[in-house]
């Protein structure tokens, strides 16, 4: 029997998954849509880009000619939409190199200093609103109180260059730079994320820890935690299974938000950084008008965003038996 229900739950998420990765295919291709319009209409050419402040009329228009950039809109938008139906994401206009190829080589920077940024605001922003909550009007709560709305207001670049300027140039403990992957120096790795990492994660670790201690604080007023404090039960065994499995729905939620915007924030912190990941790239192209580049990348871009928040609503019937999806 118990079998038989786990299949039946295995089956219900496969339905739903399908379901939402069939709805989201409208979304991406009005994503699509709306980005090859606005780079399409942008004023600039890249060919005269690309060929440089010496070159002639006559030279730019046989370059435009070469890279089909002399085609209408929609003969345009009709090789780009086919191309992408094959697998396709078209060629760089400046390095000539497949967008592909381009992704996949920054693809691995990008991912470690966002899995690495989520696993830090997760674990430490978690913990400080459960402590928060718990010494509710203490000194600690309103130190998280304070520290969060700080975290909170500061922009990333700002954090960044506070960061470097202690750690880097006063202490002399980071370096400022650069990226390592793990396998190839697995110390060197941790060194030289760490600071990136905190850039990034510290705005989404104080965002957590406010919603955790609201959260919380709510929960504790319900009447099964009064009984569970009534019986005598210790704190651990009234925090985990009692207060925060029905906390964690609006935490979760949160989490999902916060990893959706590490997507734009990584832009930032990789350019600071000179960490050569996809927001270092898309800034590339975006100063060199390199169309191919920016449209697979926000393609690619919106669809982690939709898996992100498909997995987020799946992961609620763990929380939450009473939601059957």
């Amino acid at each position: 029997m118990l079998i038989r229900t786990n299949r039946r739950g295995v089956e219900a998420i496969l339905r739903y998954s399908i379901q939402r990765l069939l709805a989201a295919i409208p979304v991406v291709a009005i994503v699509a849509l709306i980005i090859f319009s606005l780079l399409f209409l942008a004023p600039g050419d890249p060919a005269a880009l690309l060929a440089g402040d010496s070159a002639t009329p006559e030279m730019i228009e046989e370059l435009r000619v070469r890279l089909g950039l002399d085609q209408s809109y929609f003969v345009q938008l009709r090789i780009w939409v086919l191309s992408i139906f094959r697998g396709d994401f078209g060629v760089s206009i400046f390095s000539g190199t497949p967008v592909l190829e381009l992704v996949y080589d920054r693809i691995e920077a990008t991912a470690a200093l966002s899995v690495v940024t989520t696993v830090f605001a997760v674990l430490f922003g978690v913990s400080l609103g459960m402590i928060a909550a718990w010494r509710a009007g203490g000194f600690v709560d309103r130190a998280v109180l304070v520290l969060s709305a700080v975290f909170f207001s500061f922009p990333s670049f700002v954090i960044a260059y506070i960061l470097i300027l202690l750690f880097a140039m006063q202490m002399q403990l980071l370096p400022v730079q650069g990226y390592v992957s793990f396998q190839d120096d697995f110390w060197g790795f941790w060194v030289k994320i760490i600071l990136p990492c905190i850039t990034l994660g510290l705005p989404f670790l104080a965002l957590l820890a406010r919603i955790t201690r609201t959260t919380v604080i709510e929960v504790k007023r319900e009447d099964f935690v009064r009984t569970a404090v009534a019986k005598g039960l210790p704190t651990n065994q009234i925090l985990m299974p009692h207060v925060m499995k029905n906390a964690a729905i609006p935490i979760v939620t949160m989490v999902g938000l916060g990893v959706s915007h590490l997507i734009s924030g990584v832009v930032v912190v990789e350019t600071v950084f000179a960490i050569p990941g996809i927001g270092r790239l898309v800034v590339e192209a975006i100063l060199q008008r390199d169309y191919p580049v920016i449209q697979c990348v926000t393609l690619l871009s919106s669809f982690v965003y939709i898996v992100v928040n498909m997995v987020v609503d799946i992961s609620y019937s763990f929380f939450d038996p009473r939601i059957k999806r």
